[in-house]
């Protein structure tokens, strides 16, 4: 790529409309004009950036098993979640989500990449970390994780259950694959 198409964008913003907003997202339509002159719309999705934690104990890799609201069920993911903008440091955040939905502290946490969650309709981030040397103690869940369940499984079993559809997160796919491509599961 040249430097002339480097700095060239591909989508001009024309206009940007907040359509709704709460305190975990903002939506907005950003009218567009696209480099071949026509013009368009987007809708976006403004959440905060999360983290993700995988954590490798003796006894496997640890699971949190929710209800999902927006897809009508329970399933089985790695601890995940995002706080108020600025509140933590994204390693901050990793050590507080897998402390509350699951009770563990880990002496070593270290962060593998940082992905996007679906970009094509949002804006939103996640850091995938690996978290080691853990240590049982209490939970501390928010008032939507009441029906949390946590547990280890093997590693190998976790494989399985992302090949068979019984793990349908596609951050904890996403998660889970990266660390194995990096050695590290």
């Amino acid at each position: 790529m040249n430097a002339e198409n480097a700095q060239r964008r591909e989508i001009e913003t024309l206009s940007t409309k907040e359509v709704y907003r709460n305190r975990w997202m903002r939506v907005r339509e950003d009218a567009i004009l696209r480099s071949d002159g026509s013009e368009g719309l987007y809708g976006v999705i403004e959440k905060a950036d999360f983290a993700v934690v995988v954590p490798l104990g003796s006894e496997g890799l640890t699971l949190v098993e929710q209800y999902r609201y927006t897809v009508g069920g329970r399933f089985w993911e790695f601890p995940q979640g995002s706080k108020e903008e600025g509140e933590y440091s994204p390693l901050e955040l990793a050590r507080a989500e897998l402390r509350e939905e699951t009770g563990l502290s880990a002496s070593c946490v270290l962060e593998a990449g940082e992905l996007f969650t679906a970009y094509g309709y949002s804006n939103q981030k996640y850091r995938v970390f690996l978290a080691t040397g853990l240590a049982q103690g209490e939970r501390d869940l928010d008032p939507e994780e009441q029906d949390l369940v946590c547990r280890a499984f093997p590693v190998a079993e976790v494989e399985r259950m992302i090949l068979d559809g019984t793990i349908r997160d596609a951050t904890t796919v996403a998660a889970f694959g990266l660390l194995r491509m990096k050695g590290l599961l």
